[in-house]
């Protein structure tokens, strides 16, 4: 179904929620500084109503299953305006509409607010003459306002009624179709990476693990977040499997085939700031990696580039490396963008934001029945880190380096994308064969918080079964995961890695009350304790 309005005389229809004020001018906004007067920007942000949209999906399904229209589009940013405009736009056709007929929810509205209110749950449709009461019909048993506002012209022109008088006539073309290329001034040797004091990383590994690892795991960044998202109910519909904070993808079943879709968002700003580029190609990875951990295959992905001011070469520079990383990464692991949007001129009273290219990706699970667990929880099981062989644990955009680090500034691990497409593939086969008791990422705090967690969701001790260096315990990399694998399928799960470029080390058991993590102990309970309630801890100072 195409975002397009095409036919003369084709009516044009509005579907969902009423029109208010929330969310007017809210494109502009996001690409606008703030300062200490942003307060006032407040009626800007959009008030979401999920309820709402699901009616409207569900609207939408029906529709889509009779032959009643030519296009539909969602009215995203600039609302009304976007959404009319590129639908005749990508036609070469002309639009009639009557703002006054726009269903509305606040009184004394005008056409300017009309056209560029951003509230959800709404579409445009075009639909084939003949079928307005059908689709009238389908939108009111949802209990959705359906207004038929216009029809398409030939006029190649936007013309507004306001109680039928013209109160606007604009060429669509110009707008839709031929706006102007702006070329910024992008920076070839950015001078703001100069000005940062490289990390003493031999300071660095002076600091006692011990020490390290408790103030990591109640860091935001590392304990749970459960206070923010338990907010919400996750099982309406009862279609839940891996639900938020369990660690890695969320998974939702998809009751009629068996199938599972597999969800994950990832951002390396400080990775970012560091090297754009490779903070774009590792943000992709990290989500297809999440999915390929709970036995999904990643499809595709969308992104939310987030960044400062763009007539500031430099940003300009993060912004291009941040992109052309985003599409060397999907090229290279088979996972097209399918959306995204962009945020320019965030500051805050003149100051640019870290660059921060978020990354969402999706991916189907064959059998939802099948997925992979990421909690350590059996004793006995063996733990194996496999990683891309030669790519070892580095400091650079370190969690640890930004608490204990004079600064985050120095060498990073580059990820090889071969390698991390080998691994979903791994994976995947792995999981198939039922060889793999549980998986989980190597991220933020190193092999020592990765493993932490698994066993923490799981209540679990573990014991290392080799000695581990303070760059093994804190460092980062991509490309490296940690396994729970019963000793009959360690031949198996051997094979499957037969000439790749990935190795398997085993590092430890599981078993007991304590966390026995090279240098560092603590038992189980205080672990718990520290992880689970920390941030309530932390909303409550705050």
């Amino acid at each position: 179904f195409y975002g397009k309005a095409e036919g003369i005389g084709n009516p044009v229809i509005y579907v969902g929620s009423k029109t208010g004020r929330d969310g007017l001018g809210g494109a502009v906004m996001s690409s606008d500084s703030f300062s200490e007067d942003s307060k006032s920007l407040r009626p800007t942000v959009q008030v979401g109503d999920p309820f709402t949209e699901k009616l409207l999906l569900e609207a939408c399904l029906e529709l889509f299953k009779q032959d009643l229209i030519v296009g539909i589009q969602d009215m995203g940013a600039a609302g009304l305006t976007s959404s009319s405009f590129e639908m005749a736009g990508r036609s070469g056709s002309g639009m009639v509409m009557h703002l006054d007929k726009v269903p509305m929810r606040e009184e004394g509205m005008t056409p300017y607010e009309l056209m560029l209110s951003e509230s959800q749950e709404r579409m445009l449709i075009c639909a084939k003459k003949g079928c307005e009461a059908r689709i009238i019909e389908i939108f009111s048993k949802w209990e959705l306002d359906c207004a038929i506002i216009g029809e398409v012209t030939n006029s190649g022109k936007m013309e507004l009624f306001w109680y039928n008088e013209k109160c606007a006539e604009i060429p669509i073309a110009p707008l839709s179709e031929k706006a102007p290329v702006l070329e910024r001034p992008v920076s070839k040797n950015p001078h703001y990476l100069d000005s940062i004091v490289s990390l003493d990383e031999k300071s660095l590994r002076t600091q006692e693990s011990q020490k390290v690892f408790e103030s990591l795991l109640e860091s935001p960044e590392i304990c749970d977040k459960a206070w923010v998202y338990t907010q919400y109910d996750s099982t309406v519909q009862t279609n839940t499997i891996i639900p938020s904070g369990a660690g890695g993808a969320s998974v939702i079943r998809v009751k009629e085939n068996g199938k599972g879709l597999g969800m994950s968002v990832a951002c390396q700003s400080r990775l970012c700031y560091l090297n754009p580029r490779e903070g774009a190609k590792q943000a992709v990875a990290k989500v297809g990696r999440d999915i390929s951990l709970r036995g999904g295959r990643a499809l595709a992905i969308t992104d939310c580039l987030n960044f400062g001011s763009p007539e500031n070469p430099e940003v300009m520079w993060q912004f291009k490396e941040s992109c052309e990383g985003i599409k060397e990464a999907c090229k290279t692991l088979n996972t097209p963008v399918v959306g995204g949007n962009v945020s320019l001129y965030n500051q805050t009273n003149g100051k640019d934001i870290y660059p921060t290219p978020s990354i969402a990706g999706v991916g189907v699970i064959d059998a939802v029945n099948n997925v992979l667990s990421s909690h350590f929880k059996e004793a006995g099981l063996e733990i194996y880190r496999l990683a891309s062989q030669g790519i070892q644990p580095k400091f650079g955009a370190s969690l640890v380096a930004k608490y204990f680090g004079n600064s985050f500034k120095s060498e990073i691990a580059k990820i090889n994308l071969q390698d991390e497409l080998f691994l979903w593939n791994f994976l995947n086969v792995a999981n198939e064969y039922g060889l793999l008791k549980a998986a989980v990422d190597i991220y933020q705090g190193g092999l020592a918080l990765a493993l932490t967690k698994a066993c923490i969701r799981g209540n679990i001790g573990v014991t290392t079964t080799k000695k581990l260096s303070f760059d093994e315990l804190f460092g980062e990399a991509p490309t490296q995961i940690l396994l729970a694998i019963e000793s009959q399928n360690l031949e198996r799960v051997i094979s499957l890695l037969k000439n790749s470029n990935l190795s398997l080390t085993k590092v430890a058991i599981l078993g007991g009350e304590t966390l026995q993590i090279g240098d560092i102990t603590m038992p189980l309970h205080n672990a718990n304790q520290i992880f689970y309630q920390q941030f309530q801890n932390i909303i409550e100072t705050l």
